[in-house]
């Protein structure tokens, strides 16, 4: 399992991305260009002190990703998805990828999805912010595939 973030405009995000994947034992791959200048010292700032134990992966391009992927599938989340997250069924190696905070994803990468899903909200409500999708999407596909973090047993 394996979170991906295509182009983010807004580093804040990126950050709590990072410290989510920290958090969670699960590698963030940052699909470039971003919306600001990244740099290693920029992913140690923007994740805080997570950002030495977070297993970040930076392709310079969507070729570049597709490339490194390997035969995981890839689950775009999207608000122009048909399914919803509760209904798909998850797998250990699967890739969750969400978009830029300002555009989503381009047609192409949209149509390159192994499946799109999207978290129900209320009526009249248009979406959440990236990281929060992240956090919910990663908790139903960690939750399915058994794959939470155990807690150390204090005794």
């Amino acid at each position: 399992m394996l979170l991906a973030l295509f182009q983010p405009d807004i580093p804040q995000n990126l950050g709590a991305a990072l410290r989510l994947g920290a958090c969670m034992g699960v590698p963030v791959h940052v699909i470039e260009p971003c919306g600001f200048p990244l740099s290693d010292k920029a992913i140690r700032r923007a994740a805080m002190d997570y950002g030495e134990p977070a297993d970040v992966v930076r392709h310079a391009g969507w070729s570049d990703f597709r490339a490194a992927k390997g035969s995981a599938r890839i689950m775009l989340f999207s608000t122009k998805a048909a399914q919803p997250l509760h209904d798909f069924v998850f797998r250990p190696d699967d890739i969750l990828l969400f978009g830029r905070e300002s555009l989503g994803v381009p047609d192409e990468v949209h149509d390159s999805a192994d499946a799109r899903v999207f978290i129900p909200l209320t009526p009249g409500r248009r979406s959440l912010n990236v990281t929060v999708s992240a956090a919910i999407g990663l908790s139903e596909a960690l939750r399915q595939t058994d794959q939470f973090p155990k807690p150390v047993q204090i005794s």
